[in-house]
């Protein structure tokens, strides 16, 4: 299994702003939306990874976030408390990407600020240095993409949400709706190209895996001529017993493709979903490579050194085309 397939269980506690560092380290701390959700355990595996390869280094890698990822108050604190005890750089994955914004403007650090995972909004780009992670617009072309395949004519969709502040998630749902459509800047799909968000949709998950099932299940229920449920972010498949439990109740609807589910990202429970058929497609970021490029990334700008943005780590795609890395993973 490589790098990419670890799947270990998911920290419980937020570190402190700089809990369980040498003394002599300076920080390059890394904050994500939550440590409940197990996509951010990658990244985590990645800084611990460049930790393992530099410990000569004087920096140190620092993974921490809320406990839970529907607290977008507390990841703005944890942000404000590491810039003012002091940090060489912070990589943040903003929740609400407004509220941080906000707090960035007010707190205006001394030290590199970059984005990692989701971004600030346009407007706000110029309160961090660059944006490490997925190009989440092109990441929802490819789920539309997958889609289309499937389903050449179009159909009934729901598409599933994270946090409504979130601006990774909400360029995921434009390029999804963008391609769907073929026309720019949809705001919902109404019948372009023959798709139609149904009523009720989008739903959205505040990244809780709980509720994305209990969010799939009353769709299934409700809308039992659904043609196609889009999981922009891989929320109820983080919970692979649920999800099973929830794909069950459509699984002839699955087989024969009369409902499709497209999902995002690849960690292991969700290649195995594609794997049993309780998926028809997976696009797939790097959050490994997020978490292991980082501190390169932060000790660049620390050291005035010119760096590109955005600093893009790709995508893998598996479908009934080629299973791709979930045949392997």
């Amino acid at each position: 299994m490589n790098k990419f397939g670890l799947w270990v269980g998911v920290a419980t506690l937020a570190l402190s702003a700089t809990a369980g560092l040498a003394q002599d380290k300076k920080t390059l701390a890394i904050v994500v939306k939550g440590l409940d959700n197990p996509f951010f355990e990658q990244i985590n595996l990645g800084c611990q990874k460049w930790m393992s390869e530099n410990a000569d280094s004087e920096y140190a890698c620092l993974y921490t976030g809320p406990a839970s990822s529907a607290d977008e108050a507390g990841e703005v604190q944890i942000v404000d408390d590491l810039l003012t005890k002091g940090v060489a750089a912070i990589a943040i994955s903003p929740s609400n990407a407004p509220a941080m914004a906000t707090r960035l403007r007010e707190l205006a650090p001394s030290v590199p600020v970059m984005t990692i995972d989701a971004d600030l909004l346009e407007a706000d780009h110029s309160l961090r240095k660059t944006y490490l992670g997925t190009d989440n617009y092109l990441m929802g072309v490819k789920m539309a993409e997958e889609a289309a395949k499937l389903k050449p004519e179009g159909g009934s969709v729901c598409l599933q949400l994270g946090n409504v502040g979130a601006a990774n998630i909400n360029a995921r749902a434009q390029g999804f709706r963008d391609t769907a459509s073929g026309e720019k800047g949809i705001e919902r799909l109404t019948g372009q190209k023959g798709w139609t968000e149904i009523d009720g949709c989008p739903v959205y998950t505040n990244d809780q895996a709980d509720l994305a099932n209990q969010q799939m299940a009353d769709t299934f229920t409700a809308n039992p001529d659904l043609d196609a449920f889009i999981l922009i972010g891989g929320w109820a498949q983080f919970a692979p017993q649920a999800y099973a439990q929830v794909t069950d109740q459509v699984m002839d609807k699955l087989k024969s493709k009369e409902l499709i589910i497209i999902a995002g990202d690849t960690l292991p429970p969700q290649t195995q979903a594609f794997r049993d058929g309780r998926s028809h497609a997976q696009v797939g970021q790097r959050p490994f490579e997020m978490g292991y490029k980082a501190p390169d990334v932060m000790i660049q700008l620390i050291k005035g050194e010119t760096v590109e943005d955005p600093l893009f780590t790709g995508l893998d795609v598996c479908n009934g085309e080629d299973a791709g890395f979930c045949a392997k993973n």
